[in-house]
Formats: structure tokens, C-alpha cells, sequence
């Protein structure tokens, strides 16, 4: 017997025998659904983000538009060719600077803008977790990283309560960007510092 089959040997009789397999009836227990309503929905998720330190307003689906240049006002901002053109004040369309997948802005123009505006794909209440993925109206990764303000629409039908129903809408195989309030780290001497990995700021427009 060589040493290597004597020390697996002996790995094996430490471990014992094998565990026994996961009986379906445990997996039952697993909780896919959260069973809150619209409202429960929508009161949990600003709970979860205000505590993340994001700034959240629920407005009226008609009021997006004003919404979004109370927060703009004045600052030359980032916005996905696919968001909504009702969701973005005429008056801002001067400092508002179009980004596509074929006509992509340079990572050092995205780092000179005040801004960003973009919708999402879907928000987790229980986590407080903002979801993007990628579509038309989210844009490109970049430009909800690297400058310092995002500003992001959340639709209120695309609030789930828990990470199994978020997960369940989601296509795994896209560009996913899970945001849980502003980019922070607690790294350093254990004090929180803010915009380390990405916006420093983030205002959070739930839409109704």
C-alpha cells in the first residue's frame, strides 16, 4: 500500500459512512412565496432601503417624470437608450447623455457625469435589494457604477417579498447588478465609508 491510499484510508474511516441524502419532504419547508400584498410589499422595501441609508419616494406612476428631475435638477446625468421617455422631463433632455450597447460612453466620460437615471428589473422587500439586468431601460453595468448619483425607477409590480421570487423572474444567464443601498464598506478600522465600489448616493423612485 502506498502512503497516498494510506492516508486517504484513513480520511475515509474518519469521515464514516456517507450522510444520508436529502429526504424531498425537507425540502418542502423551503419557503418560495413571501404571501404580503402590494402594500406590505412596498412598506417593507422602503423600510429595507431607508436602513441602507438610500433616499425612497413613492409616487403616483404620473408623477415618475417630476419625481426623477427633482433629483436631476441641474446635473449632468447617464440614462439608458431604452428608459422610458414619459419617466424623463423634456427640460432635462440638455444635460441628459444617451448610452447604448453600440454607441457605449467611455468609462472616463461616465466618471466626469453628476449622474445616472435608470428603471430595474426587480426588487427584493425582505433583502432591500434593487435588481438590474441589463434590458433596454437599465442599461449597461457601467453606468449604474461609476458615477457617483444613481437614481433608479422601481416599478411596484416588479417588487417581490423574498429572494426565491426575485430569483424565479430573473434571467441568471444576463449581466445581474444587485444593489442593497449606497456602495459602502465597513473594511476599513471597521468605519463605514461610502462609494468605494460604486454610487455614493442613491435616490430609489417606487412607482405606483
Amino acid at each position: 500500500m502506498s502512503a497516498r491510499e494510506e492516508i486517504l484510508g484513513r480520511v475515509r474511516e474518519a469521515l464514516g459512512a456517507e450522510p444520508a441524502a436529502v429526504q424531498p419532504s425537507a425540502l418542502a419547508e423551503y419557503r418560495t412565496e413571501s404571501g404580503l400584498d402590494e402594500d406590505a410589499l412596498v412598506e417593507l422595501l422602503v423600510d429595507r432601503l431607508e436602513d441602507y441609508k438610500a433616499r425612497v419616494e413613492v409616487v403616483p406612476r404620473g408623477n415618475v417624470a417630476a419625481a426623477v428631475r427633482a433629483r436631476l435638477e441641474g446635473k449632468e446625468f447617464a440614462v439608458p437608450e431604452g428608459f422610458p421617455a414619459e419617466w424623463l422631463d423634456p427640460s432635462l433632455d440638455e444635460r441628459a447623455v444617451r448610452d447604448s450597447r453600440e454607441a457605449p460612453l467611455a468609462v472616463v466620460r461616465l466618471d466626469g457625469l453628476d449622474a445616472v437615471v435608470t428603471s430595474s428589473a426587480v426588487s427584493i422587500a425582505e433583502t432591500g435589494t434593487i435588481v438590474l439586468d441589463g434590458s433596454p431601460d437599465q442599461g449597461r453595468r457601467a453606468i449604474s457604477l461609476v458615477p457617483d448619483h444613481h437614481v433608479c425607477v422601481v416599478p411596484v409590480e416588479t417588487i417581490v417579498g423574498i429572494v426565491p421570487e426575485g430569483f424565479a423572474r430573473l434571467d441568471t444567464t444576463r449581466p445581474l447588478t444587485l444593489i442593497s443601498g449606497p456602495s459602502a464598506t465597513s473594511d476599513i478600522e471597521l468605519e463605514r465609508v461610502e462609494g468605494v465600489h460604486g454610487p455614493r448616493t442613491l435616490d430609489v423612485i417606487i412607482a405606483r
